[in-house]
């Protein structure tokens, strides 16, 4: 599927291209038949994550010794787009390897690294994030989630909501108040390794506008006991500092889907169109057919080349939270714009379930509200001004 026909970018090395066709042959045959399914039921089984560990296609970039395949953003960017291609949207690894796992790589100690890291490889644990809580959205200094000391470990307690991953995941990183008077300073963050957690439990699955297969759940740790080591890192009152520090990769995964998802809608649209008939010729053959998928074509092209070039210099280490913040918020409000152009182009089709643009249509809305809204990426860009 390259309904965009751009050249492959700078960063794109033989590796990587040959890792692209290793997960697209893996995605087709494994996942794409039992897509439809798992949209009817809702949920797609846990033994997905063991195989796509199998595979290779979970913590690509996180180093050989703590049992990762030892590359760089860029082989997580390769993956996530060929799951989003193939309409595997749903899927919580772009988390669980892009923002669960580096947590863990940058900030925990040796000890942790070791424990945590090579079964997040394998898919033997699930990882999931839980930040956002009933009372708080984008407010992370306003959490009122604790984690108070007790002995020599911790008592946690609060409540999650909106939690990727929340149905299958057994390692959560928790944000969680160390001290409640000490603000942003205060915010700490805490694994809970939950197959043996004495008061955690897991809500019920969210009903959503989109995204139906995706496991989004409420948490809740009640009087949960942890040990020190369940301190991401040595020092308490680093969480804020951490959450911030990771934010410019969690925006460009959205942005990188949000294109993907893009090219799939053309891809879709434009096959639809050659096909479909009125009026005694094909819908392509409209003029306004042409210009629609012209601009939708270009604008998709754009957007493509400004989120590639926000990989490249992610890979290198030198991508601002700003320049992040653009790439989500742009990315995401063109692709309803897309997405909603190429619908209408079906016609009444394009609002039954049965057709994959509809199903993109719902998936796409949500783009501009997680990973922090887009107003919130507007007031991050508005203060480099």
């Amino acid at each position: 599927m390259n309904a965009l026909n751009l050249p492959r970018p700078s960063w794109m090395t033989e590796d990587l291209v040959l890792l692209e066709d290793q997960a697209r042959r893996f995605i087709a045959d494994e996942f794409v038949p039992h897509l439809d399914k798992w949209h009817e039921d809702k949920i797609y089984p846990r033994d997905v994550w063991t195989k796509a560990g199998e595979a290779g296609l979970l913590c690509p970039s996180m180093p050989e010794e703590y049992g990762g395949a030892g590359g760089s953003f860029a082989h997580d960017a390769v993956i996530n787009r060929e799951l989003s291609l193939a309409g595997f949207d749903t899927f919580g690894a772009p988390l669980h390897s892009g923002i669960v796992a580096p947590y863990i790589l940058h900030y925990g100690t040796e000890e942790q690294k070791k424990k945590w890291l090579p079964k997040l490889a394998t898919g033997e644990l699930v990882g999931a994030i839980a930040m956002t809580e009933p009372g708080t959205g984008s407010d992370l200094q306003g959490v009122k989630t604790t984690a108070k000391k007790s002995g020599n470990g911790y008592v946690l307690n609060g409540s999650k909501t909106f939690i990727t991953n929340g149905q299958h995941a057994n390692l959560i990183v928790v944000v969680a108040k160390t001290d409640q008077a000490a603000g942003a300073k205060g915010v700490s963050l805490m694994v809970v390794e939950s197959d043996n957690a004495q008061g955690f439990r897991r809500g019920r699955k969210l009903k959503k506008l989109g995204l139906d297969s995706a496991d989004t759940s409420e948490l809740f740790f009640d009087e949960v006991k942890l040990p020190a080591e369940a301190l991401l890192g040595t020092e308490e009152g680093q969480g804020f500092y951490q959450l911030m520090k990771e934010l410019p990769q969690e925006r460009i995964i959205v942005a990188l889907h949000a294109v993907a998802m893009m090219e799939r809608a053309l891809a879709l649209t434009l096959d639809y169109v050659k096909q479909r008939k009125a009026f005694g010729k094909t819908i392509m053959e409209f003029q306004n057919t042409q210009f629609e998928l012209a601009e939708c074509k270009t604008e998709a092209t754009v957007a493509k080349v400004f989120v590639d070039h926000c990989i490249g210099r992610l890979v290198e280490n030198q991508l601002d939270t700003v320049t992040a913040s653009m790439a989500k918020a742009w990315t995401t409000d063109l692709l309803g714009k897309v997405v909603d152009r190429c619908l209408q182009l079906f016609g009444g089709y394009g609002f039954m379930d049965e057709y994959p643009i509809s199903r993109l249509y719902r998936d796409a809305r949500v783009m501009r509200i997680y990973a922090g809204t887009n107003e919130i990426m507007n007031l991050m860009i508005a203060r480099s001004l």
